[in-house]
């Protein structure tokens, strides 16, 4: 089974999950780990390089999903436009390029660690958070990628079956290795993962829905 890996800190407790599962069974000789960006990941994903993965919401029209996603339910300071900067893409994210023309934002959109470390690091410039604002106009809590797969469903089921976000402990040496290349301290990482959410439930399957009726309304595919 090939899956791809999301390689940002929002999927950090998700990882160490998978990592630790992996070990004590004999699924860790038939996964094979690609890191990789969201919108690379499902490029890879939809010409079937990849058995499974974390698609970006938009790419995940008509895919199968298991219950696990991305989510947001009030700021996740990882997903900014900057008003007062030129119209443009982050490449590495399609569903949030689509979101912020969905919400009718101008800007620069940027997203992942990056972003996290703008919002730390650059309080001075504005910048808005992508997923409140979907939050105040819906009332629905933000997807942003859910677990896709199309090859070996029993697998992946088993190896994330007894996944819960707050029974992971990240270890020091792995908090320090994501601090020092990001350059965010290891008390806002934390901070941070206390935002994202992974259960996809009734209400996150809603927003789901509509946001992905929203881009298609728009011709945003």
């Amino acid at each position: 089974m090939i899956f791809s890996k999301i390689d940002f800190i929002n999927l950090l407790p998700f990882h160490i999950y998978i990592k630790k599962n992996i070990k004590s069974n004999q699924l860790k000789s038939s996964i094979e780990y690609k890191k990789s960006y969201p919108s690379k990941i499902t490029n890879s994903f939809k010409k079937r390089k990849t058995h499974s993965a974390f698609i970006s919401s938009i790419g995940s029209r008509n895919e199968n999903f298991l219950d696990f996603g991305i989510i947001a339910r009030d700021y996740v300071d990882s997903v900014l436009i900057l008003p007062n900067r030129k119209n443009k893409d982050d490449f590495q994210s399609k569903t949030s390029n689509a979101l912020a023309k969905v919400l009718k934002l101008d800007g620069e959109v940027i997203i992942g660690d990056k972003a996290l470390k703008f919002y730390h690091d650059n309080r001075g410039e504005d910048f808005i958070d992508l997923a409140k604002q979907w939050q105040n106009k819906y009332n629905l809590p933000f997807v942003f990628a859910v677990l896709c797969y199309n090859k070996y469903e029993n697998r992946l089921k088993k190896l994330t079956k007894n996944f819960d976000k707050k029974k992971i402990k990240i270890p020091q040496y792995i908090l320090e290795q994501y601090s020092k290349r990001s350059g965010i301290s290891k008390k806002n990482i934390l901070d941070y993962l206390t935002k994202i959410d992974y259960d996809l439930g009734y209400k996150e399957k809603r927003a789901l829905k509509l946001f992905l009726k929203l881009t298609k309304e728009k011709g945003i595919i």
